[in-house]
């Protein structure tokens, strides 16, 4: 797979797809299914202050974040299907 580096404050994150069962056993079709919300850090940028001072991100890579339902860009890599977001637009980091 390609090596990606985001630019400026954005961060590349994994989608995680949701389960394809439920607990009680209901099995979800491809078309029902919501966009995934969650998703995983792979890659941040570098971002910086208006004195051009780099500033670190609030989250690292590896972290579980909170993805917008709509928005960013899809990035497909290989077979991998990515999220290219505004670390601004990421609505949290699941501990």
């Amino acid at each position: 797979m390609a090596k990606i580096r985001p630019l400026g404050d954005r961060v590349l994150v994994e989608p995680i797809e949701e389960k394809e069962q439920t607990k009680g056993g209901i099995i979800i079709p491809d078309n029902a299914k919501e966009k995934p919300m969650e998703g995983k850090v792979v890659a941040i940028g570098k971002k910086r202050d208006d004195d051009g001072k780099e500033v670190p991100f609030d989250v690292k890579v590896g972290d579980k974040v909170l993805l917008p339902k709509y928005g960013g860009t899809e990035v497909k890599i290989g077979d991998k299907t990515l999220q290219l977001v505004r670390e601004e637009d990421l609505l949290g980091v699941i501990e």
